[in-house]
Parts: structure tokens; C-alpha cells; sequence
């Protein structure tokens, strides 16, 4: 008798023990960490993947390699502060009253009732985390511990915001700039070589902390954006000068952090996502990236302001060595995170749609009909539609025709006006140099009809109309 009890004691612990088991398999399956990787003015073309001949990336190529690269991927829109917002909330960022970059005290951020991607997982029980560059907010209501991150390190808003900016004096007058440690101002930086160093010391010590839960990582290096700033492991390592050097310390900043994931035996079931806010600010010349085969820079709305590279890797979830080109923008990314780590969605409206059947496999189709691209204050510049971009009239900035800034000095852009709609064929017309509107009229009735339902909703201030459906931004006395 006792052995027979023994025996069913011994089978129902094995079977206690087997569903214990599948149910811990089952929550690392439905809860991947996630650590997203966000540089700063880096060019489409600033990676090895993406075409860079003389910059070394080798973490990134393997990272591609092993998981998906997205080539037609558009940052929110072309300038840090609203790029970011976009990113956080899966909002157009006019949507939520963001517009531009930030100044240093600003009496404007992002608004504390808006979810952003670390309140939504924070919920869900993830640790949170942001060691870099926030650019949405520096009043102590704004800052990312009031946004749903844990723990914070970095600069509260671009690096070149400093005394030492070129133009300081006859156009800026910045303050010194604070390095935070959650709320505090721990120091203020005359020298940021060893920033992206102590960024990256941050995040693999976070992984190491965190291992036995799910976390979010947000990464947002301050760099490339000027002035650049190197250790002396990467000085005069690449092809391309400084810009070049940056980029590959950055490369080792990923590849320090994959390495401390696989490390913690965490790296198959971890969402990495590698991106940037904007094109490459061409005014500084060598200091800037390359958004070729594309057309102009950050702060426009062609497609060098917007493409950037886009590498997502995820072994447990995507099958890895594939390049996706229908078209992705950075509002899709908090929607996509939500149903892969099944999170609720914020409950206000945003603009964003999940991709995650794009990702895996499941559909070739993009599930927004349109990206909308709009600059300044809610000036609505283009329409991405299939395979299609139409601009509207708008006035924009090029550096053709005009001397190149050089070694941290920038060069005058040109204001020119577009006067007409214009329409390219992305599909064979990466640059942008023929325009065919006039081929196709249905094409741009289509285009004309999706941006005026849009503008009914965001507004446009080119045709003087107030959207219905902006959100405020936050706001302090």
C-alpha cells in the first residue's frame, strides 16, 4: 500500500513539476525582453548592411545575418524631439503636440498621461530602463522616470546644447550639460568621449541585474549627432574619419550588449532592435553621415530625412537572413511590441499598427495604407503610399550647390520652395530625380484623398486646418 502511495506521491510531483516547467517555458515565450537601440542622426548608409565600404560594423552585419534587416523603414519624423516621441508612443508626433527639438528649458514635453513603451511593458511587469539621450522634456515633470522607466542615465537632450557649441555666443547661449542618474544631475560634461562607453557599461550592467525578469533596454545614443565625440580604442580605426570612428565604437556598444544577453542565456528569447531618429544633419560635411542612394537629410521630408537603418533580431520568434522592403515606420514599433509580448494597448487613440505578421512571415502586406510625413509645426510635406511618394508644396533646406561644413563646423543650407506636387516611383527611383506626377493623375487623386482625411484628423498648418483629434502637449508654468 505505502509503496503504491509512494508511487502516484512520485507521479503527481513529476507531472506538478512538468506543467511548473511548460508554464515558465510559456511565459518566457509570451514575454521576450526587449532592448531597443535608438542612435542620432545616423545615415541609411552608415552601417555594412545597409552599404557602408568603410565603416566596420561587424556586430551589426551578424546581427542582421541572424535576423531581419527592414530597407524601407522611416524614422517618425526627420528631428530628434518628435522622431522620439513617435518612437515611444506609436504616435505621429503632431499627433500629441510634439513639434521639432527641444531647447534647454523647455517649458514643454511629452505629456505625462500619454503611454509610452516602458509605461505599457512596466505594466505588463518588466523592468525598465533608459541609459542615453531622453530629447522629451528636461523640466523634472518630463523626465523618463515620470514616463515609465525604472532607472535613467544619460543627457536630457541633444549633445551639442552646451557651451561649446560653434556658434555659441552669436546664435546659442547654452548652459552647461548635466549628466542625470535617475533625477539627480551627477555632473556636467567638457568632454563626452567616454559617454557611449559608460552608456553601454549601464546597459550590460542592467541585463545582468535583470536576467530572472522580463526588461525593456531603451539605448539612445547621443552620437553620431555632433559634436562627435570617440574613446581612444575606436580613434582613427575606420575609413570615413571621426564620423566613421563613432559609428564603430557604436557597432561594439551593440556587440557588447548582445554578448551580455547570450551570456545570461537570454539572447534567443530577447527582442533587439537596431534603428536611428533621422537622416544625417549634412551641413557639418565630414561630421555627418550618408543617407545615399537617397535624396537631402535630417530635417526634410525626402527620403534621406527619413529612411534609416533598421535591424530587428529575435531567435525565438523570427527566422533569421531575410531583408524586408515594404514600408515600416517607427509608430509601428510600440503596436508590434504590445502583441508579441502581449501587452494592452494604450487607450488612447495612436497611429501606429502592429507588424509583427510583416515580421514573421505571415503577410507581405504593410497594414497601414499610408505614412504621413510632416515637419516643423504640422506641416504636412509627403504622402508614402505602396511604392509611391508625393510631396505637397512646401518650402525645404538643401546643402546642393553649397560648400559642405568641415570638422564640426557646419556649411548654409539653401531654402528652396517646391512649388507643385511632386510624385517618385520608389521602386525605381531611390533618389528622387524624376518627377511623375504628371504620368500618373489617378495616382495622385488617390495620394490627394488619403492626405486630405488625414488632415481632417492632424491638421495642417500649410492649408491653415486644425486637425480634430490633437492631443496637448505637457506644459508647465
Amino acid at each position: 500500500m505505502y509503496r503504491n502511495l509512494s508511487f502516484w506521491i512520485l507521479i503527481l510531483l513529476l507531472v506538478s513539476c512538468k506543467n511548473k516547467t511548460e508554464e515558465v517555458a510559456s511565459k518566457e515565450m509570451k514575454h521576450p525582453n526587449v532592448v531597443l537601440i535608438f542612435t542620432d542622426d545616423q545615415g541609411y548608409q552608415d552601417v555594412g548592411v545597409f552599404g557602408a565600404n568603410d565603416i566596420p560594423t561587424p556586430h551589426l552585419d551578424q546581427m542582421a545575418g541572424e535576423g531581419i534587416k527592414l530597407s524601407s523603414f522611416y524614422a517618425a519624423q526627420a528631428v530628434c524631439s518628435a522622431s522620439r516621441a513617435g518612437l515611444l508612443t506609436g504616435c505621429y508626433p503632431n499627433r500629441i503636440g510634439i513639434h521639432n527639438a527641444f531647447m534647454p528649458d523647455s517649458k514643454i514635453g511629452l505629456h505625462p498621461s500619454e503611454t509610452t513603451i516602458a509605461e505599457m511593458l512596466k505594466a505588463n511587469g518588466y523592468a525598465t530602463g533608459i541609459f542615453g539621450k531622453w530629447h522629451l522634456g528636461d523640466h523634472p515633470d518630463f523626465l523618463p522616470t515620470k514616463q515609465g522607466f525604472d532607472e535613467y542615465f544619460g543627457i536630457p537632450y541633444s549633445n551639442d546644447m552646451w557651451p561649446f557649441h560653434p556658434q555659441q555666443g552669436p546664435v546659442f547661449h547654452f548652459g552647461p550639460l548635466p549628466l542625470y542618474e535617475n533625477e539627480t544631475v551627477v555632473d556636467t560634461l567638457t568632454n563626452q568621449s567616454q559617454l557611449t562607453t559608460q552608456i553601454t557599461e549601464r546597459s550590460v550592467d542592467f541585463i545582468n541585474r535583470n536576467k530572472d525578469r522580463p526588461f525593456f533596454l531603451y539605448v539612445p545614443h547621443p552620437q553620431p549627432h555632433v559634436p562627435l565625440f570617440v574613446s581612444e580604442k575606436f580613434k582613427g580605426k575606420s575609413g570615413r574619419g571621426l564620423y566613421g570612428d563613432v559609428i564603430m565604437e557604436i557597432d561594439w556598444s551593440v556587440g557588447q550588449i548582445l554578448n551580455a544577453l547570450k551570456v545570461n542565456n537570454l539572447d534567443k528569447n530577447t527582442i533587439v532592435i537596431f534603428t536611428s531618429d533621422n537622416g544625417p544633419w549634412l551641413s557639418y560635411g565630414n561630421h555627418a553621415g550618408s543617407a545615399l542612394p537617397f535624396r537631402e537629410g535630417k530635417g526634410t521630408a525626402w527620403e534621406g530625412g527619413h529612411r534609416e537603418p533598421f535591424i530587428i533580431r529575435y531567435p525565438n520568434g523570427l527566422n533569421g537572413g531575410r531583408n524586408i522592403d515594404t514600408p515600416v515606420m517607427a509608430i509601428d514599433i510600440l503596436p508590434t511590441l504590445a502583441e508579441i509580448t502581449g501587452s494592452e494597448l494604450p487607450d488612447t487613440v495612436i497611429d501606429g499598427k502592429s507588424v509583427w505578421k510583416l515580421l514573421n512571415g505571415d503577410s507581405k502586406e504593410s497594414p497601414q495604407e499610408a505614412y504621413y510625413f510632416y515637419y516643423r509645426v504640422n506641416e504636412l510635406h509627403g504622402v508614402r503610399y505602396g511604392k509611391w511618394k508625393l510631396y505637397f508644396p512646401h518650402n525645404y533646406r538643401t546643402m546642393k550647390g553649397q560648400k559642405p561644413g568641415k570638422d564640426g563646423l557646419p556649411g548654409n543650407y539653401v531654402y528652396l520652395d517646391l512649388k507643385e506636387i511632386e510624385l517618385y516611383d520608389l521602386s525605381r527611383d531611390f533618389g528622387e530625380t524624376t518627377n511623375v506626377a504628371g504620368e500618373y493623375p489617378e495616382v495622385v487623386e488617390k495620394i490627394k484623398q488619403l492626405a486630405d482625411a488625414m488632415r481632417k484628423k492632424l491638421g495642417d498648418s500649410l492649408q491653415e486646418i486644425e486637425g480634430t483629434e490633437i492631443r496637448l502637449a505637457g506644459t508647465i508654468e
